[in-house]
């Protein structure tokens, strides 16, 4: 079921998107060659709990999970894009990593996701993660009374083929608001014009990601990390947004604080 927010509740959502917004710079300064991405997982747990916070990710299970998520982060390294299940890993000289993260303040979830390189980039790692940021710029900027969702997903594919890069339509945004995933999905790819009309109080997660070399997906042994069938690298850029009559609010802005 589609909700819409009031003014209030969406006012309401602003600590949480401020928290997410800061803990991923904080994780994004810290995070260097020789970090394991246990110790990433650790770092974001502290700050859940100093901020009186609730991880979305720690009990989340859903159908496509072989179990509980157990960790309250996302860490995708290199081939691997979407749900990277944080393991005893310690990232090395050009390591493209992408970290998603959710949680609960008072009840209102945020939700958001950046993608960067460690050491030493090579120039077609920043060109991936450029598009997946230009690609949610664009997102954005449809996010208006009067479009549609198929209008979000049109603008995300237009910038996604314009770069050379296909596109998975298998996992993309979708609601947020008391709960971290709800309705509506919106897919990285759709025709403009087409789908649920976008109303004033609509909160969505928008979530361009894309693969070098393929849109196609494996699983991991571990059930939930999500990799390239042929290798290559993925990046993935997130924003929770609000969609009001005076234009969208990203509630997970990260500009203020100097990051991308």
């Amino acid at each position: 079921m589609i909700e819409l927010r009031t003014p209030a509740e969406i006012e309401a959502m602003k600590p949480a998107g401020r928290f997410v917004a800061e803990t991923l710079a904080t994780l994004r300064e810290e995070t260097k060659v020789g970090t394991n991405l246990l110790a990433i997982d650790r770092r974001a747990h502290e700050l859940i709990r100093r901020a009186g916070a609730e991880s979305c990710y720690i009990d989340y299970h859903p159908s496509f999970g072989a179990r509980p998520f157990g960790k309250v982060i996302c860490t995708s390294v290199n081939d691997a894009v979407l749900h990277g299940l944080p393991h005893d890993y310690t990232l090395r000289d050009g390591d493209l990593v992408s970290l998603d993260f959710a949680v609960s303040i008072d009840g209102w979830v945020a939700d958001s996701a950046i993608s960067f390189v460690v050491g030493t980039p090579r120039d077609e790692d920043l060109a991936l993660i450029d598009t997946t940021q230009r690609a949610l710029d664009a997102a954005i900027g449809t996010a208006t009374v009067g479009n549609r969702i198929g209008d979000i997903s049109a603008a995300i594919a237009q910038v996604a083929r314009a770069d050379g890069y296909s596109i998975n339509t298998d996992f993309g945004g979708h609601g947020v608001g008391r709960i971290m995933h709800g309705d509506p999905h919106v897919p990285n790819d759709g025709k403009a014009g087409r789908g649920y009309p976008l109303r004033p109080g609509l909160v969505v997660a928008l979530e361009p990601w894309f693969l070098q070399g393929t849109d196609e997906l494996i699983t991991d042994p571990d059930g939930w990390t999500l990799r390239s069938v042929d290798g290559s690298r993925g990046a993935h850029s997130e924003h929770t947004v609000a969609i009001t009559e005076d234009g969208p609010i990203v509630l997970t802005d990260r500009s203020w604080l100097g990051v991308d």
